[in-house]
């Protein structure tokens, strides 16, 4: 790999990839890693904390829980700076989601309100656990894109310790790794291989406006077969009314 791609991988995520994943959605993005081989791309459980929130998408910026000790969690430890709970407020980069692995825990949250607020004040893109959060409700009014599995209102320390910023995590189930790109919508929290993610998010895209032609067709009582999913004669036939350009459409 080039000294250019690796920085491609390793930096923002193109705008023109964002606009393509996040019109295309979760769904239609996990078809397209199927083609490629990759079942497990949904997390499970993981759900958005808010009905019709804006649409979650960028590279992953990773943070991992392990059980709490009674020995090593407090609310006096739990203050410090040198805490990585809340290094990882700090640290996750502008326009990057982090990603929490609380390893499927709601017995204490894994994030609350201010976090979110210093967040979306930060430009990250929101955040996604397969924990829960605390103080919901004002999380919700932040407008930060958050998943969760279950809300979790009691205090960090009582069950979460954290161990590690920036390195593998499993989150619902699913491996992410530092980078990847993850969409988020009404659907679920699907996880792209940062590699992958320009030329699946192009072709989810036209995949997406291939549906909507698709859709349109069915409207006016066209049946499904020859029509979904595509056919070569039907490809042939949307490609020829978006050259004309798009009679009909509203």
């Amino acid at each position: 790999m080039t000294a250019a791609a690796s920085a491609d991988l390793a930096g923002p995520l193109p705008e023109p990839v964002r606009a393509q994943l996040t019109r295309a959605g979760s769904a239609t993005v996990a078809n397209m890693l199927l083609r490629r081989g990759l079942r497990n791309v949904i997390m499970a459980g993981v759900r958005p904390l808010a009905a019709g929130q804006q649409a979650l998408v960028g590279p992953a910026y990773t943070l991992r829980f392990i059980p709490a000790r009674e020995d090593l969690d407090s609310l006096a430890t739990y203050s410090s700076s040198d805490n990585l709970h809340r290094r990882a407020i700090e640290e996750c980069p502008h326009g990057a989601v982090l990603v929490i692995d609380a390893f499927g825990c709601t017995a204490a949250a894994s994030m609350g309100d201010m976090m979110a607020a210093r967040l979306k004040h930060r430009g990250v893109s929101g955040v996604v656990t397969d924990g829960g959060y605390r103080d919901s409700e004002a999380i919700k009014e932040t407008g930060l894109p958050c998943y969760q599995r279950d809300n979790a209102p009691r205090a960090t320390p009582i069950a979460l310790h954290p161990v590690a910023l920036d390195e593998p995590v499993g989150c619902g189930g699913v491996a992410v790794y530092p980078g990847d790109v993850l969409l988020g919508d009404g659907d679920g929290v699907v996880v792209i291989p940062r590699e992958l993610a320009p030329e699946v998010a192009a072709e989810a895209a036209d995949a997406t406006a291939y549906e909507e032609f698709a859709a349109r067709e069915l409207e006016r009582g066209r049946p499904l077969f020859g029509l979904f999913p595509a056919t070569p004669e039907s490809r042939q036939e949307y490609e020829t009314w978006v050259a004309a350009g798009r009679p009909g459409w509203e």
